[in-house]
């Protein structure tokens, strides 16, 4: 088979590979970085008979309607994620039109695509000519897909992975394989004890608000908002959760197969009041912890807090996931700073980070790829994977770059 990275291969964005094979030709995912102005993979030349997506973060998903909706190829996926990739491809288009960058596909593309795609779950297998692909849980958000391509060797492409057990979803399992596609995001990084984690987070929550403080946690509104509810839900403070987070978290609920428990995530749900229109939000300011959207504090119902709270010592304001070069939330942690209505201005709430993150760690990666055990590893989705290849020296390691097509017997 012929591999050809479009994007993501070498940096942690707009992933993006083709694969040509048994007179095929198949693109697996099709994603952006969203920096200002968003980052886009190389483009796809030619016909693409079908379309894979992981999951729905838009560094995976970002620019498939590109791909779909102009030639009507198949997509498949969980419906889970395909339901989410729709909210993310929308809300895309709204921050291109606001911000005033170039409209990368139109709403009748994203339509087209929807109509396209194949829902598809964990443990199924369809046949496209002499070619078998299976979807299996990559642990990483609800609907996360790993996909197996089989003929007279397997191939396991990974997508975003976590080998950890969440309060969410489980984490992913290794599976037997030929080749191995996996991402390198933490490589030469592991992730500190998860209870150590969670523990110290809840002690400073404790901290924050015995001092009258009120804690503002951004969050990724697709599984970390949900992560942080489910840690939380037995506190006993007043908790507000605003943002599209609200939204993902009812779609959860309607796929409950891909979550590890529903009925927690009810519970933590209806510990949350949620935040509806201006007069609730004004309510949620004064209360003791607000989940809100966006995650890197550049957009979304996080700002509105911001504006009134960023004063006050006695507040904090808790990251609880990665914060890209160029964002506000980068800008807070080294500046104590953030722009504001085009305004830099200082914020004096306590900051501090935590690590919930749902990639696989450094040393999660190599015991998942021992686990697999293949004859042929492929890194991508990183920009320091070369420190992963003292720990597999007993494999043989490719390291592409985007457009160097390479060939492999698959």
């Amino acid at each position: 088979m012929k591999f050809n990275f479009l994007g993501g291969a070498d940096i942690v964005g707009r992933m993006a590979m083709t694969v040509e094979g048994d007179g095929k030709r198949m693109l697996v995912e099709y994603g952006i970085s969203p920096t200002k102005p968003p980052e886009y993979p190389l483009p796809v030349e030619g016909k693409i008979d079908h379309v894979f997506l992981t999951h729905s973060h838009l560094d995976h998903c970002g620019m498939i309607p590109a791909v779909c909706g102009r030639n009507k190829c198949e997509l498949f996926t969980t419906p889970l994620t395909a339901e989410i990739a729709e909210f993310m491809m929308y809300d895309s288009l709204k921050i291109a039109k606001a911000e005033g960058y170039p409209i990368p596909y139109t709403v009748e593309e994203v339509e087209m695509t929807m109509r396209n795609v194949v829902p598809l779950s964990f443990g199924d297998t369809i046949e496209l000519g002499d070619i078998d692909v299976s979807l299996h849980s990559a642990g990483h958000v609800p609907g996360a897909t790993m996909f197996e391509f089989s003929a007279d060797t397997s191939m396991l492409y990974s997508g975003d992975i976590h080998t950890e057990d969440q309060k969410l979803v489980l984490g992913a399992r290794p599976r037997d394989c030929s080749t191995l596609f996996v991402e390198g995001t933490y490589a030469g990084r592991n992730h500190p004890s998860k209870e150590e984690t969670i523990n110290a987070f809840i002690a400073k929550i404790d901290e924050v608000i015995d001092r009258g403080g009120t804690v503002i946690i951004p969050c990724f509104a697709v599984g970390r908002t949900q992560e942080i509810m489910l840690l939380l839900k037995n506190l006993g403070y007043e908790m507000w959760v605003d943002g599209m987070g609200r939204s993902i978290t009812d779609l959860f609920l309607d796929y409950p197969e891909y979550i590890r428990n529903a009925k927690s995530l009810k519970a933590a749900r209806r510990t949350f009041n949620e935040v509806r229109n201006n007069g609730t939000r004004a309510r949620a300011a004064k209360g003791q912890i607000i989940v809100t959207t966006g995650g890197m504090l550049d957009g979304g119902p996080v700002l509105s807090y911001l504006k009134k709270l960023r004063t006050n010592p006695k507040n904090a304001i808790l990251l609880v996931g990665y914060q890209a070069e160029d964002t506000n939330g980068r800008m807070l942690m080294e500046e104590r700073k953030i722009s504001l209505d085009g305004e830099v201005v200082d914020v004096a709430c306590e900051v501090q980070k935590f690590d919930f993150s749902a990639h696989a760690g450094h040393n999660q990666i190599v015991d998942f790829v021992k686990g697999c055990d293949p004859d042929n590893i492929v890194i991508m989705h990183s920009d320091n994977r070369e420190l992963l290849l003292p720990d597999l020296g007993d494999y043989n390691v490719i390291l592409p770059k985007p457009g160097e097509p390479f060939e492999l017997d698959v």
